[in-house]
């Protein structure tokens, strides 16, 4: 049976959302995304702001809670991105990271296993890319095997009321959209891959 590589495919997903962020122009920044009552300036301050706060936990400053909160977006916001992505996975990369345990305090007060905190990771960067790319009308694939890895952790995310509160990750399933693995990762956490990004009113 092959196994598949975590910090692969974590790599890969992270990376692969840089591109689809680099086409994002100024303008863009207040057009309406996919996560509910967040633009697109907000969504991006909020990625890169994970990207950090996660590199922090694998370097074992988690609990510091002067790393979690998004920022302002600067000058180039782009290129800040682009660089938080390549500190997580440089960070998740480390000799040892993954027999540690993290702490991730937006998530629970308790340490958890890097595997599990770089899963979570993983998906939400499956699932954000999209976001990215569907509020800018833009195709987003990703490797079969990197959607292979991040479907069972979607299928793990519970499910209940936690997903209707206020600020919850993820909103609640919609119905399932097929066989398609990206779009089956979309519903399980909250995304109608049919739906169009439309302006609020």
């Amino acid at each position: 049976m092959h196994t598949i590589d975590l910090r692969s495919a974590h790599a890969r997903a992270v990376r692969a959302t840089v591109p689809v962020v680099a086409r994002i122009r100024p303008p863009d920044l207040s057009r309406p995304t996919p996560c509910t009552d967040w633009d697109l300036g907000r969504l991006l301050a909020h990625m890169t702001a994970q990207h950090r706060g996660f590199a922090a936990a694998a370097a074992g400053r988690g609990g510091d809670p002067d790393v979690w909160p998004p920022r302002p977006l600067a000058d180039d916001p782009v290129r800040e991105y682009a660089q938080a992505a390549e500190s997580v996975i440089a960070a998740f990369a480390e000799p040892g990271v993954l027999d540690r345990d993290l702490l991730l305090p937006e998530i629970t007060p308790r340490p958890l296993p890097a595997r599990l905190a770089l899963g979570f990771h993983l998906v939400d960067y499956v699932v954000h890319g999209w976001d990215v790319a569907r509020t800018l009308g833009l195709a987003y694939t990703l490797p079969p095997d990197v959607l292979a890895a991040a479907l069972p952790v979607a299928e793990a995310v519970p499910t209940g009321e936690a997903r209707l509160a206020p600020g919850a990750a993820f909103a609640p399933p919609v119905p399932d959209p097929g066989d398609d693995p990206l779009h089956r990762i979309l519903a399980l956490l909250g995304r109608d891959p049919a739906e169009s990004v439309v302006p609020r009113g």
